[in-house]
């Protein structure tokens, strides 16, 4: 059996963040909190590159050009989506989350995922601390996985 070890060494490799400002205090906190982790993982601070939307709904269009431009060995994605009175939560909540994802699977880019979706601020501010940290964690380790992946499929091809 051929194990691939999660390997959360962030030194060589380049994040893109994205922060929607609804919400700002919470996620501009969450900015704080993850790339305090990128660092103590190993990134250096010229290889973090940090872009704001206004909202939720507008973070997929940002990480779909940061990823376009193959600059990034991960992706992350920070916000807040609190529920209100109206299906207004639902549709954000679903549809940001898509997004991001397909982003991923459209450009085989990591994209570690700290949009949050809570019922109150009470929720969301507790969930700082922990959300943020694991994006970063996540972010470092699939960059590496993917990276040792991609290397061995090139290694592969080059020996036949």
């Amino acid at each position: 059996m051929n194990t691939i070890t999660p390997n959360l060494d962030g030194r060589q490799l380049r994040i893109g963040i994205v922060q929607a400002r609804f919400t700002n205090e919470i996620g501009s906190e969450m900015l704080k909190v993850c790339c305090r982790t990128l660092k103590e993982l190993g990134v250096a601070d010229e290889d973090i590159t940090v872009a704001t939307v206004p909202g939720a709904l507008e973070v997929p269009i940002a990480l779909m050009n940061l990823a376009s431009s193959e600059q990034f060995d991960a992706l992350i994605a920070i916000g807040v989506v609190i529920r209100g009175e109206t299906y207004h939560f639902e549709l954000v909540s679903n549809e940001s989350g898509a997004g991001v994802t397909r982003v991923g699977l459209d450009y085989n880019i990591p994209i570690a995922n700290a949009i949050l979706t809570t019922e109150n601020d009470e929720q969301a501010v507790a969930r700082i601390e922990e959300k943020a940290s694991d994006a970063a964690k996540v972010a470092v380790e699939c960059a590496n996985l993917v990276n040792h992946l991609l290397e061995a499929q090139f290694a592969e091809e080059d020996e036949k």
